[in-house]
């Protein structure tokens, strides 16, 4: 535990995001929550005593404004925020794979961007990008979801590359698979045909996600997998 510490979570809901401030508060962090909408976040900021901050992360000057509004510069940074377009792949607009990439990719380069000139500045620090299947395979229908989640990938590795030099860990999370959610339409199918444990639980991805950020900067990862058992590679 570390009550000096500081995460700041962007494209913060009530999935993964909320587990992993869950536990990050549970480690002892002073945790920060970005969105679009914050007044979602409300219930969450009372349970774990959280702070929410309004941040379109596709704007750099609202970026810019979230990093200047925090008490301190952050120790861990969490992008969690990506925008998906589902259907045939000639309906799909030139707005909508714009929109795709920005949020996808872009956004996360501008928080990236913020937090890695604070972390070098104090020597120190963690940024890690959530991704997806679609981070190394494309999918019939999805084209601008991997157009973003690609891009998001190659940005995370080359910082890791030129950032790991400096102290600042930098890691990419392939989530291979469904994270389940009471809300999630395909949560009774899929564990209906599969059983239980067929869907990521979100508790156990936040677990990696604190671990990653604690490891030894001697034996650094850059890029983790996590699936369900039942999941096809």
């Amino acid at each position: 535990m570390s009550e000096s510490e500081t995460a700041l979570i962007v494209g913060a809901g009530p999935g993964l995001s909320a587990a992993c401030a869950r536990r990050f508060a549970a480690d002892g962090m002073a945790v920060h929550l970005a969105a679009r909408a914050p007044g979602k976040l409300d219930e969450l900021c009372a349970e774990i005593g959280a702070k929410a901050h309004r941040c379109d992360a596709t704007d750099p000057a609202q970026v810019a404004d979230l990093f200047a509004a925090l008490p301190r510069a952050p120790d861990l940074v969490v992008y969690n925020a990506s925008y998906r377009v589902r259907k045939p792949f000639v309906e799909v607009t030139a707005e909508e794979a714009a929109q795709a990439i920005a949020v996808s990719c872009t956004a996360g380069f501008h928080v990236a961007s913020e937090a890695a000139k604070r972390m070098v500045d104090r020597g120190s620090g963690t940024i890690l990008f959530t991704g997806a299947s679609a981070s190394v395979k494309g999918f019939p229908q999805s084209a601008t979801f991997a157009m973003g989640k690609f891009g998001l990938r190659g940005l995370a590795q080359s910082m890791a590359r030129e950032l790991a030099p400096r102290n600042i860990h930098v890691a990419h999370f392939v989530i291979d698979g469904a994270i389940s959610d009471p809300e999630n339409a395909r949560k009774a199918a899929l564990e209906a045909e599969w059983g239980p444990d067929s869907m990521l639980n979100p508790d156990e991805i936040a677990r990696t996600y604190l671990f990653t950020h604690r490891q030894h900067r001697s034996a650094w990862t850059w890029e983790i997998e996590l699936r369900p058992w039942v999941e096809r590679f």
